[in-house]
């Protein structure tokens, strides 16, 4: 159904492919219903007829309409696949991310209408894989956020009242030497939290490299565990954690360069989306499109429920003002 014509494999490809309103609708219900079988999400029947006037289905048995966006990410969005695909095609294949404002400008659409869109496509390449991570495995920690001294003396009087990082958010990341990589945005950086995440997404007997940090003593017992003190070396054989402090740099890039300041309680939208990103680093950019297009089903982000957090009270935005690069 969706391969009548070669599938884009360029931006400018994908635009034009997409500005066919029919070809769209016929990709997008190809990865809504992969068996060609429309099913009224009502009743769950297939009794059910297309009326092409309209682009939607009605089902014979309860009469009720509907369109292939209910039950994916673009229900009850008024915007069309011309728009919805070309932004999908963007976020997986830019590197450094894009801002809101920049995808409103290229779609002509507003700031907050396209801040709305980033995150339901965030939320459709969350990666649902609990496989345990093997082999040689590195774990580090980062922290992101301002320093202290760049913030208004409000926030400055919280940050430096705080252990540790000072106010930053902390992310922990696992990485598969040549495989996928696991990102976290957890409380703490203490040898509980740290060592939680290792034994739930590594598989125990792997060989697992860390810096020196106190947290991860005591990882012998379950794993081949060797840590680098990066205070005398940052290589020792192959005991390292390059590949970690190589995406740290991309992330901060990422947050720092493209969208200047994260709420904490959006942080893991955008780790989601770097994750996502990284481990499909080696596919093409319609390849990234295709395995990212396929999480649409099932994940509706309502607006109100977006927002929600953002008045609960003690939580500060994450200012990059005068972010370090170092983990």
């Amino acid at each position: 159904m969706i391969n009548d014509i070669e599938f884009p494999q360029t931006l400018t490809q994908a635009i034009k492919y997409f500005a066919d309103a029919d070809r769209a609708l016929k990709f997008v219900a190809a990865i809504r219903w992969p068996d060609g079988k429309p099913k009224c999400p009502a009743c769950k029947c297939e009794n059910v007829a297309f009326l092409s006037t309209r682009r939607v289905w009605k089902c014979r048995d309860c009469a009720k309409q509907f369109s292939v966006k209910v039950g994916t990410i673009f229900e009850e969005s008024s915007l069309g696949f011309d728009k919805w695909l070309p932004a999908f095609w963007m976020i997986v294949n830019a590197k450094n991310g894009i801002s809101s404002c920049e995808l409103a400008r290229a779609l002509g659409v507003t700031q907050k209408t396209a801040w709305f869109m980033l995150h339901r496509i965030r939320l459709a390449i969350q990666s649902g894989d609990f496989t345990k991570l093997s082999g040689e495995v590195e774990a580090d920690e980062t922290y992101i956020g301002g320093k202290a001294r760049s913030m208004n003396s409000r926030r400055r009087k919280n940050a430096v009242a705080l252990p540790g990082g000072a106010g930053k958010e902390i992310v922990m990341g696992l990485l598969e030497r040549k495989g996928k990589l696991k990102l976290k945005h957890v409380v703490n950086a203490r040898r509980g939290t740290v060592q939680n995440e290792v034994r739930t997404n590594v598989e125990t007997g792997s060989h697992v490299f860390t810096d020196a940090l106190r947290s991860y003593h005591g990882l012998h017992k379950d794993y081949v565990h060797e840590a680098i003190d990066h205070a005398k070396e940052y290589v020792r054989g192959n005991v390292h954690t390059n590949g970690l402090e190589n995406f740290w740099s991309l992330l901060k890039r990422t947050i720092r360069g493209t969208y200047v300041s994260v709420e904490p309680f959006h942080l893991f939208r955008y780790l989601d989306e770097q994750a996502f990103r990284f481990n499909e680093r080696e596919n093409t950019d319609s390849g990234r499109f295709l395995r990212g297009i396929v999480g649409i089903i099932g994940k509706r982000l309502q607006y109100i429920k977006l927002i929600g957090a953002k008045y609960d009270a003690g939580l500060p935005t994450i200012s990059t003002a005068g972010t370090g690069q170092t983990a």
